[in-house]
């Protein structure tokens, strides 16, 4: 469903972005990972058109996504900090978000029952606690039917009742065809959820494949001993 060759990006003579190829398939939860500044965030962007890669190329289903907009439809995108206006309560919120993407059909009912939103309904954003804006940002970013959804640290904040229905949710998206993007610093969180991994090092894929065939290439026994194997050979 993604198909990505020979991007570049540089944020002045920065390189950020060397050369990355990357291919993943339609379904499944795939975990972007790799230390701060190896270009994640950038990757994201990329894909959803908020940066412009200097050289290379970006397809959706085979379509290229220069210069088109319409594409982002599929996307349902969680950043990882969402600046909420503090005026609004989170059931404006809604509303106001449900308006700009022009559906009648998002499934916020079932997620604000599922992550106990309901108490909040009424309340000023900038009045919740860090964890309930993560449960808001969660609403919002997957009450829509889109093939595709990209989270950037979903985890943050969330109580451990939250975390187990989270996980709950992403299976029932991945068993139903949907591809789901994530990155985490939380490696049981990773190892737990992932079908595939892909780990960035300085702007390129070191490695992408399943959580076996990357234990078995490091001989470590966990996802974090492995990770830490690709950063020192020998930690």
């Amino acid at each position: 469903m993604i198909e990505i060759k020979d991007l570049y990006k540089s944020f002045g003579k920065t390189p950020v972005l060397t050369g990355v190829n990357l291919s993943v398939a339609n379904k499944g939860i795939v975990a972007i990972l790799g230390p701060n500044g190896s270009g994640k965030t950038t990757l994201i962007k990329s894909i959803l058109g908020m940066v412009i890669p200097n050289k290379g190329s970006i397809k959706i289903d085979e379509l290229s996504i220069k210069g088109q907009w319409e594409y982002r439809k599929q996307i349902n995108y969680l950043p990882q900090i969402a600046n909420f206006p503090g005026n609004l309560t989170v059931k404006e919120l809604i509303r106001m978000i449900q308006d700009l993407r022009n559906s009648t059909t998002a499934e916020d009912g079932t997620l604000i029952d599922l992550l106990d939103l309901e108490p909040f309904l009424n309340k000023k954003l900038n009045h919740l606690s860090g964890g309930t804006k993560q449960k808001v940002n969660l609403v919002i970013s997957m009450m829509f039917d889109s093939p595709i959804l990209i989270l950037d640290e979903p985890t943050t904040g969330l109580d451990p009742v939250s975390l187990i229905r989270l996980k709950k949710m992403l299976h029932e998206q991945a068993q139903a065809g949907k591809l789901i993007l994530i990155t985490s610093h939380i490696m049981s969180f990773v190892e737990e959820m992932a079908d595939q991994i892909i780990f960035l090092l300085e702007g390129t894929i070191c490695f992408q494949g399943g959580l076996q065939q990357l234990k078995d290439q490091t001989q470590q026994p966990d996802l974090e001993r492995a990770i830490a194997n690709l950063l020192m050979p020998n930690p």
